[in-house]
């Protein structure tokens, strides 16, 4: 994930807990999102001998597939701690990867530097979007490939987030909303002349994860950083994390359909002109 901020409202003597340290998202990652991961990797066209840059990569749900066709990797994140846990998953799987604790917004690479820049559900939480979007593009070669997946303003995690906004504190000056990356238009202009090719289709992912709207809120409660950051702003007042928690559990049970929810996202490719 990119562009953590200080998130323990409760005693401001301690150090503050990066927003993407909270919870445990590698648990998202490998129960609910695993599948968008490879899609990606897939649809970017990544390969063995691959120079490739996942931005934002939270604990490497783009980051490891990659690294299993063969591809080299650097797995880039503002986050150490979702690095930590990303680099012993690679152990595990006996993958090499190069973690690098970066911000998308300035990442310390040379112009033309790699094959490919993927980010999974990860760059579009940068909160300066055309920053985010010039390093994309500068670090890849004219000829290589751009891949990135984003929810959508209209899916169900957009509309999660929509439906936190009102509880939450206010962005800082400038940031922009993640879900506009899951708009075509919105990531065409980012993005601009500098590639061709562009390439997106919303999808849906099958989420089967969840038996009631509850279990998704307690779920997101216990392991999301946003969601997490959210609650904790409201703790000092009780009545306002009660009608979270009936939005939040609503919104899931609306989304269930036999058992399944359909999370929707934006995946676009693109060549680097």
């Amino acid at each position: 994930m990119t562009t953590d901020t200080t998130t323990n409202t409760t005693n401001t003597t301690q150090t503050p807990t990066p927003l993407w340290a909270l919870g445990d998202y590698h648990a998202v990652a490998t129960e609910v999102i695993a599948p968008l991961g490879r899609r990606l990797v897939e649809a970017a066209g990544i390969g063995a001998g691959q120079h490739v840059i996942d931005v934002a990569a939270g604990t490497g749900n783009a980051a490891l597939p990659a690294a299993g066709t063969g591809a080299d990797v650097v797995a880039s994140d503002v986050t150490q701690a979702l690095l930590d846990v990303g680099q012993r998953a690679a152990e595990a799987q006996g993958l090499d990867l190069d973690w690098r604790a970066d911000d998308a917004q300035a990442l310390p690479y040379d112009d033309h530097e790699f094959d490919a820049a993927i980010s999974c559900v990860g760059v579009m939480f940068a909160p300066r979007h055309q920053d985010a979007a010039d390093e994309l593009v500068r670090v890849v070669r004219p000829g290589g490939r751009i891949g990135l997946v984003s929810w959508t303003p209209e899916g169900f995690i957009g509309q999660m987030f929509a439906t936190m906004k009102p509880y939450a504190p206010a962005p800082p000056p400038g940031a922009q909303p993640p879900p506009l990356w899951g708009a075509e238009p919105h990531v065409r202009d980012l993005l601009g002349d500098r590639v061709s090719g562009v390439e997106a289709v919303r999808e849906r992912l099958p989420v089967s994860r969840f038996a009631t709207g509850a279990d998704f809120r307690d779920f997101f409660k216990a392991t999301y950083g946003p969601t997490i950051m959210v609650y904790r702003t409201l703790a000092d007042a009780p009545e306002r994390v009660a009608e979270l928690d009936s939005a939040l559990a609503a919104l899931g049970d609306a989304a269930l359909a036999d058992g399944r929810m359909e999370w929707e996202y934006l995946l676009l490719t693109a060549t680097r002109t």
